[in-house]
């Protein structure tokens, strides 16, 4: 990373429809605006519990933005806007943080953007159930040494850190995803990245 470019820190859920639009953005944005992100793929259901505030386990929807069928529209409204395919996961894994914890563990062979890449376009552009055995396959299509993946995939290390980016993201006052921290100013949604690119344009934003 250039040391004149600008950092964001991207806090993403790769089961979250929202981050997946928002990731089909990110090339552009740092074309435009000469700046760098930085990924930090988290299991946004386990910041919910943690922070004690976790919308989606409310008997009904806090809020109309919550309903499961407003959202789906949603997705598939901005994903036309984008003009990027979506479909709705075919299903996602039982243990929340195996997907996160695959793109930390690809990390390691320095392709953790890789793998958040290609988890939602497995997920969200070709329907496919995601499992470890499927996140095996995706580390060798990306050249990865797909034995070592899969061992650091289950390394105490990589839970350990991805518990600790949770932790940092509660700290930083993230309460959902994709957020977006360009300093100490936070940006939550898909649909707040037109108010990221002005700040970038140095658009006072407070």
């Amino acid at each position: 990373m250039a040391k004149d470019r600008i950092a964001i820190d991207f806090y993403l859920g790769l089961g979250s429809r929202y981050s997946y639009l928002a990731a089909t953005q990110i090339a552009r944005i740092e074309a435009a605006h000469g700046c760098a992100f930085h990924w930090k793929p988290l299991a946004s259901g386990l910041l919910m519990d943690r922070r004690g505030a976790n919308p989606f386990k409310a008997d009904e929807p806090t809020s109309g933005q919550y309903d499961a069928a407003y959202r789906a529209a949603d997705a598939r409204r901005w994903a036309a806007y984008y003009g990027v395919p979506f479909c709705e996961p075919a299903g996602l894994p039982a243990d929340p943080s195996l997907l996160p914890r695959a793109c930390l563990a690809a990390d390691n062979q320095g392709a953790m953007v890789a793998m958040c890449q290609a988890i939602f376009r497995a997920l969200f552009a070709d329907g496919v159930r995601i499992d470890v055995t499927i996140l095996g396959e995706v580390a060798r299509h990306l050249g990865l040494d797909a034995r070592r993946f899969l061992m650091m995939l289950h390394e105490p290390a990589i839970a350990i850190r991805h518990d600790r980016l949770i932790d940092e993201a509660i700290v930083r006052g993230v309460f959902g995803v994709p957020t977006f921290c360009l300093g100490d100013q936070l940006f939550w949604g898909n649909d707040r990245m037109v108010l990221l690119e002005a700040a970038l344009r140095g658009t006072p934003m407070r």
